[in-house]
């Protein structure tokens, strides 16, 4: 489509899971058991969501991931290669389980969730080493933190070497060693994890947040802001980018959808603004749908949500 200057080459690092969803009309509290709710099962994860988003929206994508050897991962595996995921670099583990996230979602789309990693936890260095001849290809490469932190360093160690733009989901949030801070090209935290990393509480001060990263080496951040939109700090100063307006019934994957889409944007040759733009709107779209990777939406869905999109 006109979008695309070219097709961009992404490869995604991260956590593959199986996603036990329950509807309810509200969440628990501690103790509480609210009933009347919904069940039904979706492929998710940080790293698969992110692959899958990548591939909806049309770009080649090389998927990094560890799986069981049982029913969930094989199901995860035929999934992925439906929507034409790459799935050559993927292992099944022979003994742990596929990961699984238990999650609650309440009626006005926030969500609580558990998850049993699983295989995820057994994704090491030495797996990623065997597709440095792909992250040399990538127009990016894409982590979240839901598998070991060895092995995401190493993966931006090989990434910054072979002059690959690295993009850093730091979810969940977790310590990073500022020297691989400072390999990453673009780091893309929430509020709570931007407030984590840098250790200011007060979650209004995301310029101070973004600012405090930015002193760590880091090129370029990107602070998700939920309704609120996205904030970007960089040397050329910082900027808020609203988001588009919508009535949301599951938050869950709103945020790996994001990157996913700013991943794609930015390896079709689209500048970070606009970028920032098409994430924000892809983001949006799959907040008004159920489950993680059913509500990401395709490029066409982007590009009209786009015309809608103002300051």
């Amino acid at each position: 489509m006109e979008f695309l200057k070219k097709k961009p080459k992404i490869v995604v690092v991260g956590s593959t899971n199986v996603d036990l969803v329950v509807k309810l009309k509200r969440l628990p509290q501690p103790g509480e058991t609210v009933t009347e709710g919904k069940f039904f099962k979706a492929f998710g994860g940080k790293g698969a969501n992110q692959a899958v988003t990548v591939a909806k929206l049309g770009g080649e994508v090389v998927f990094i991931t560890r799986v069981g050897k049982d029913p969930f991962g094989s199901a995860c595996l035929e999934n992925l290669k439906e929507h034409g995921v790459d799935i050559s670099f993927i292992t099944q583990d022979e003994e742990e389980s596929t990961g699984v996230a238990l999650i609650l979602v309440g009626g006005n789309g926030e969500n609580m969730i558990g998850v049993a990693p699983g295989a995820n936890h057994k994704l090491l260095p030495e797996e990623v080493e065997k597709a440095r001849s792909v992250i040399r290809e990538a127009d990016a490469v894409l982590l979240q933190l839901e598998i070991p932190l060895e092995t995401v360093e190493r993966v931006v160690e090989i990434a910054y070497s072979e002059g690959v733009p690295v993009i850093l989901n730091p979810a969940p949030c977790r310590e990073i060693k500022d020297e691989m801070l400072k390999k990453v090209t673009f780091l893309t935290p929430n509020e709570k994890e931007a407030s984590s990393l840098t250790g200011i509480e007060n979650l209004g001060e995301v310029e101070r947040m973004g600012e405090v990263l930015l002193e760590k080496g880091i090129k370029n951040v990107i602070i998700t802001l939920g309704e609120k939109g996205a904030m970007l700090v960089n040397e050329r100063g910082k900027r808020r980018f609203p988001t588009l307006k919508v009535d949301a019934v599951d938050t869950t994957a709103a945020g790996d959808v994001f990157n996913g889409a700013l991943a794609f944007a930015l390896g079709s040759g689209k500048s970070l603004e606009e970028a920032i733009i098409f994430a924000n709107c892809a983001a949006a779209i799959s907040t008004t749908r159920m489950g993680a990777q059913p509500s990401i939406p395709d490029l066409k869905s982007v590009l009209e949500s786009q015309e809608n999109y103002s300051w």
